[in-house]
């Protein structure tokens, strides 16, 4: 299990944000420009003769409307938002007295093609540059048939913008997909890692099983003529080794076996003070609670209990943050619940409430074998929470 971060601030705010900060900006450096700041003789841009009329603001007040309606649509209709975003350009070009829709009033709608192009299909992406291109040479167009004056060459560089914010956009997407393409892959990758290690254990198991029914039933085979009460006890131990290992594979069929180092079988919850006092030396403190009346149970489920709480204190070791920790173990008459609390930063864990986390990946999946339940979430006090709930089979009951 990995902690996840929140995300960086910049990436907290909606795009529909960028996009009125970009209008805003662009606003701002359109009026200034066309007044004489500190430094200079006369205006770097000459004012239209309508931008200071009540027509001229009437025009940038009703290009700001469109533009704020556009940003507060771009998240969930954004080719209606980019449409808005390129009127707004327009309008607010009206009266500035130009031959082209500067940069300035193109911004925003370049920062709009940016969050198409990295959150939305393809085709949605090249729709809306091809209409801001649209828009581009519409506006030149319509004011070279009408014998006014136009920039085309500032048109062409502002043209370029489109393409470039398309094109990021677009690579942002493709990274994006990949990212994920590749965190899926290594989630399916852990998950088959975590089912061949069952899979050992599993073997193993079987194995130390398959050595004691063998010792018994040679036992039994030496004094059934002579000692047939200790030969019924040697049959009742080859009985209840069966019956355990047999329950055991049912649980755990579909589990493959590569031959690699073998762990240890003989781990189980009559170990799990011992990894608590380990725990405690390695900073965090952790108490054990144990609930109900402790009875021996079937070795693939006492194994894998104990590979679950090891499992979680180890990732309150390394990611929570915390200085102690609750681990409680209950033995009810069915099931057998495992519950481990933390007080740390919530996110001990790491996967969150879907679960992504590697080690998460693993608990699940031993849980889901055994055809129990489990649960990882972070607490609404502060801290985070794993529990398990694994059904106890009949014969162990």
């Amino acid at each position: 299990m990995h902690l996840t971060p929140p995300p960086p601030l910049l990436k907290r705010v909606p795009p529909g944000a960028w996009t009125t900060l970009a209008w805003c900006g662009g606003l701002a450096f359109t009026l200034l420009i066309r007044v004489r700041l500190p430094g200079e003789t006369e205006p770097a841009v000459k004012a239209g003769v309508l931008l200071y009329r009540w027509d001229g603001l009437t025009y940038l007040a009703v290009a700001t409307a469109l533009a704020t309606a556009g940003s507060v649509l771009l998240r969930r209709r954004p080719l209606p938002a980019v449409a808005l975003l390129l009127g707004a350009s327009v309008v607010a070009t009206l009266p500035l007295g130009v031959g082209e829709i500067p940069l300035a009033q193109f911004l925003a709608v370049d920062v709009a093609l940016y969050v198409v192009a990295a959150g939305q299909p393809r085709r949605t992406g090249i729709i809306a540059a091809v209409a801001a291109l649209a828009v581009l040479s519409g506006y030149v167009g319509t004011r070279m048939l009408y014998g006014l004056c136009v920039g085309t060459s500032a048109e062409l560089a502002v043209a370029m913008t489109v393409i470039i914010a398309w094109l990021v956009g677009y690579v942002a997407h493709q990274a994006h997909n990949h990212a994920e393409r590749l965190h899926a892959q290594a989630a399916t990758q852990a998950v088959t890692d975590e089912r061949l290690r069952i899979a050992r254990e599993l073997h193993d198991m079987v194995a130390h099983s398959i050595g004691i029914i063998a010792l018994q039933a040679g036992a039994a085979r030496r004094v059934i003529d002579t000692q047939p009460a200790r030969a019924q006890g040697a049959l009742a131990e080859i009985e209840n080794a069966g019956r355990q290992t047999l329950s055991g594979l049912r649980r755990m069929l579909g589990a493959l076996r590569q031959p690699q180092a073998p762990l240890d079988p003989t781990l189980g919850l009559a170990d799990v003070d011992q990894l608590a006092a380990t725990t405690t030396q390695a900073g965090v403190r952790v108490d054990v609670e144990w609930r109900g009346e402790r009875r021996p149970l079937p070795v693939d489920l006492d194994m894998s209990a104990y590979r679950i709480i090891q499992e979680a204190l180890t990732n309150v070791v390394r990611h929570a943050g915390s200085r102690s920790c609750l681990v409680s173990i209950d033995y009810r008459e069915r099931e057998l619940s495992i519950e481990i609390l933390d007080s740390g930063s919530g996110g001990s864990s790491g996967a969150g409430a879907e679960g992504s986390g590697y080690g998460l990946a693993g608990m699940r999946e031993r849980v889901n074998l055994l055809r129990g339940t489990f649960s990882a979430e972070a607490r609404p006090e502060g801290g985070f929470r794993v529990a398990a709930l694994l059904p106890v089979p009949a014969e162990a009951r």
